[in-house]
């Protein structure tokens, strides 16, 4: 069987990435240690600069996080009632009637790990 020639180069515009994720779909089944899939790392690395350059990812409001985090962790309404003043608080909060204060950033950064960076651009 003959393999394909895949000529690796610079995504320098949206065509470019476009059809370098084409390649990469036709790869992703390869042989573990093949040409094939040392071309799909290299083509993998890339594509994923070029997206980091172009489409870059917003952080998460601030209470989506909160409420992302209620959804998907263990952290529950009772845990974030002792780091926000109270069930009144954590209502308000949530209902974006009231903003974090810092106290209760670092409250939620201390005892619940929820990165600080993130809440402070609430």
């Amino acid at each position: 069987m003959k393999t394909k020639v895949i000529e690796i180069r610079a995504i320098k515009t949206e065509e470019d990435y476009l059809n370098t994720m084409k390649t990469i779909e036709t790869l992703l089944d390869c042989e573990p240690g093949s040409k094939e899939e040392n071309t799909l790392e290299v083509l993998s690395i890339l594509a994923d600069e070029y997206e980091k350059k172009n489409t870059p990812i917003a952080d998460p409001d601030p209470i989506e996080y909160i409420k992302y985090c209620m959804e998907h962790t263990s952290i529950s309404k009772k845990d974030l009632t002792k780091y926000l003043g109270g069930t009144d608080q954590l209502s308000e909060i949530l209902n974006r009637k009231k903003p974090l204060t810092l106290k209760m950033i670092k409250n939620l950064y201390n005892h619940l790990h929820i990165p600080a960076d993130l809440l402070l651009a609430s």
